[in-house]
């Protein structure tokens, strides 16, 4: 089975067809995916913990797992009650994990030096509930500074706790993720791989050791080819795992069964150290 380990499920564009979305993701191998919880700003977080209860148990369709934070695109909205919600959804069982958050320099939608700050705080209140994060990075154009300062930030702040966490969508270059599993975090890979300018992604994804390897679809956005320019959903996740297959030389089964065994490990750890 296939684990999509980040999905906006929560996104209105799903508002019409999650069931059967779900259905499909269910018949294409995806027997569990991780609901990103930040909504469309801090207002809206819970909402992916709210899925993960409403389908909890449901037949043919996949156990969905929830995170919850503020992106940094939203930092500038992360005041005290947002942070006091973040701290209430990480104690409920079925949030595994803070995220996703970081810093964004490619949009700016807010000041940098809040982004900072906002990271900082919640990467605090993750750690008071031992949970890990999951990372969102996005340099300016021909840049690497937020790959500097996130990955600053997560060796001097965050290395220490132990919790470690995840790049998601990873986009940056080969030192940029040695850091980052060096700090105890896996690198996922999304449907961007597949993209024919991606070439830097999948020179990246051949070096990364295959048990620190996740995969996703970040849907409802970078829908995998051939399906490039639709809405992006969770049985899509088969096409990255067909892409890592193809571009490692091994069989798409391995590849699932691999990223499946990281996920489910990464998290069973994490939780036996907060117990």
């Amino acid at each position: 089975m296939l684990i999509d380990s980040h999905v906006h499920l929560d996104s209105q564009r799903y508002d019409e067809d999650r069931d059967a979305l779900l259905a499909r993701a269910w018949q294409a191998g995806v027997g569990a995916l991780l609901s990103i919880g930040i909504g469309d700003g801090p207002d809206t977080m819970h909402r992916a913990l709210e899925l993960s209860r409403t389908y909890a148990g449901k037949p043919e369709t996949p156990s969905i797992l929830a995170s919850a934070g503020v992106h940094p695109h939203e930092a500038q909205l992360a005041d005290e009650a947002a942070l006091a919600k973040l701290d209430h959804l990480l104690q409920q069982p079925e949030v595994i994990a803070c995220g996703e958050v970081g810093l964004d320099y490619f949009y700016d939608h807010s000041p940098r030096e809040t982004q900072k700050t906002v990271f900082r705080r919640q990467m605090e209140v993750a750690a008071a509930h031992k949970k890990p994060i999951i990372i969102h990075c996005r340099p300016s154009d021909n840049s690497t500074n937020a790959w500097d300062d996130t990955l600053e930030m997560i060796e001097t702040e965050w290395a220490p706790k132990g919790l470690g966490g995840i790049l998601h969508c990873f986009t940056g270059e080969w030192d940029h993720a040695k850091r980052a599993m060096d700090c105890g975090f896996l690198i996922s890979f999304a449907g961007n791989i597949t993209f024919p300018k991606a070439q830097p992604i999948r020179d990246v994804a051949i070096l990364v050791p295959l048990d620190r390897m996740l995969i996703e679809t970040d849907a409802p956005f970078l829908a995998p080819v051939p399906n490039r320019g639709k809405r992006n959903e969770p049985a899509w996740v088969a096409n990255v795992a067909g892409k890592l297959a193809e571009i490692r030389n091994l069989s798409v089964d391995e590849i699932a069964s691999r990223t499946t065994e990281n996920f489910h490990r990464f998290f069973s750890t994490v939780e036996s150290m907060a117990h």
